[in-house]
């Protein structure tokens, strides 16, 4: 891997490996909501054993400055103008795990929660935008690549290079990874315009236009050096109208800079063997008994029937409609009359899901339990209790889910979607391959017959054992996917 990018950086006429700052609204395990912190936190780890300096900067928000208040180093402070705002940034130093993290600290936009929603959001991530390109020259840190993550940070390369041209922020390139197109960050030409003072020849289709606003994730797909999405699947999906939110067309004009690069997990974190909050710790050699007794754990203490003999289903998600939870709430009185299965599920989300689960709950006492809200250390012995991992989503940019799942030894089941059918090979029983099921189309039916080709296999020892060594065995580290980064930042200099 070393010897591949070393090449590619002489071919480049490079000395050394570029220099990158991560901006991005979420980092693990300062702040988290969702997928994007841990991919923010884990990958710059990566990077730095690559010999990238890969430094993150993020907004100094509450739950950051609770825990880690008396460790951070005050860097620097100033104001920035936001419209017609006078606002304070301060920048404050912290070091992570060896990685350096600069928060953004302003107490009226990060004091309160992550995301406040709405044209409030809006004005935060807009405040923080701003604060990220006044800071750059006054940091200790000069970086050759700005990667911008989702909507909240998409418009650092269309300011840099238009308001700040020929200065730092003009001369820096700019990745921009995408993590779900679903959230775009669009607002109405006069809340921008309050905000940046953009020149208005740029709220046209050709540019920033969408829909009759202006859409943030459109800029940074049009100013970006280059472009990348969470797997190869999706950056291809997102090229057709159904998957792409109306963003195909740039996304079609910018096809020869968009790629695709799978995601990965923290091995280190998501590791059977080591991990404290398990009942009993296991490796793919001694599976059986540890999952066992974190089987039986979690049927006691969620009010389970304790039975081996029966196949859990798990599901740790948010339940929307993108998560295929609509799917789920078709089939479940069926599945649970039916068949002699358990379901738990871990997670929040709309309203009616969350008010169904309940109901469901009290028909199905000892099959059915839900936790509605989210604590890590419950989620990694959900993890590991399951016999099969559920997530038929209706879209799905990459998925750490399931690969979290595979990690602990629960088979996973899936919609073939984006990073889903990239991370999880279908059983093929006539080859005694894969290491998991999937089902084709967005449809309930489809998905209970996986459900039941999978409590068939639930039976048959040696098919298991199979299944759970195989998904167990995979590598979904980041040394891939930083590899990966690592060239397109060297690509992009």
């Amino acid at each position: 891997m070393m010897d591949d990018l070393n090449a590619l950086l002489k071919a480049h006429g490079l000395s050394e490996m570029p220099k990158v700052l991560l901006a991005a609204a979420e980092c693990a395990p300062l702040s988290k909501t969702g997928g994007l912190a841990d991919v923010v936190g884990a990958l710059p780890k990566a990077l730095k054993k690559l010999g990238v300096d890969a430094r993150v900067i993020t907004p100094y928000h509450r739950c950051i400055k609770e825990k880690y208040f008396e460790k951070t180093e005050h860097v620097v402070d100033f104001r920035i103008w936001l419209g017609w705002r006078n606002a304070y940034v301060g920048i404050e130093r912290l070091d992570v795990d060896g990685v350096t993290v600069y928060l953004v600290d302003n107490e009226d936009y990060f004091g309160r929660d992550i995301y406040l929603g709405g044209n409030m959001e809006g004005e935060q991530y807009s405040y923080f935008t701003r604060a990220v390109l006044e800071a750059l020259p006054k940091l200790d840190f000069q970086p050759d690549v700005i990667h911008c993550n989702d909507w909240h940070t998409a418009m650092l390369p269309m300011l840099a290079h238009t308001q700040y041209r020929g200065g730092i922020q003009d001369r820096v390139k700019y990745l921009l990874t995408i993590h779900n197109i679903a959230f775009q960050g669009r607002f109405d030409f006069g809340f921008v315009q309050d905000m940046f003072n953009v020149d208005p020849c740029y709220y046209t289709p050709e540019f920033i236009e969408l829909h009759g606003c202006a859409d943030y994730l459109k800029a940074g797909c049009v100013f970006a050096d280059r472009i990348n999405t969470v797997s190869p699947s999706y950056a291809s999906e997102i090229k057709t109208p159904y998957y792409a939110e109306g963003l195909e067309g740039i996304l079609n004009a910018r096809h020869a800079v968009l790629t695709g690069i799978l995601n990965g997990i923290d091995r280190d974190f998501f590791n059977p063997e080591t991990d404290p909050n398990l009942r009993q710790n296991y490796g793919v050699s001694d599976y059986a008994a540890g999952k066992a007794a974190c089987k039986r754990w979690l049927q006691k203490s969620m009010g389970l029937e304790v039975r081996e003999d029966v196949p859990l289903f798990c599901m740790v998600t948010r339940m929307t409609e993108q998560k295929g939870f609509d799917l789920v709430a078709c089939v479940l009185d069926d599945m649970m009359c039916r068949e002699d299965m358990q379901l738990m599920l871990l997670g929040t989300g709309d309203e009616r899901f969350e008010k169904f689960m309940a109901a469901a709950e009290n028909r199905y006492p000892g099959k059915l339990c839900s936790y509605i809200g989210y604590k890590e250390e419950l989620s990694h012995q959900v993890y590991a209790a399951g016999d099969f991992f559920l997530m038929p989503s209706r879209f799905e940019p990459c998925g750490l889910s399931q690969m979290i799942a595979m990690r602990y030894g629960t088979v996973p089941i899936v919609r073939e979607t984006g990073g889903l059918q990239d991370t999880v090979i279908p059983y093929n029983r006539f080859h005694e391959e894969g290491d998991g099921f999937s089902f084709a189309n967005f449809d309930a039916w489809e998905m209970r017959d996986a459900m039941r080709l999978a409590m068939a296999c639930y039976k048959d020892k040696e098919i298991m054992d199979g299944l759970i060594g195989r998904a167990m065995r995979k590598n979904f580290g980041f040394e891939k996917s930083a590899a990966e980064y690592a060239r397109h930042y060297i690509w992009m200099l």
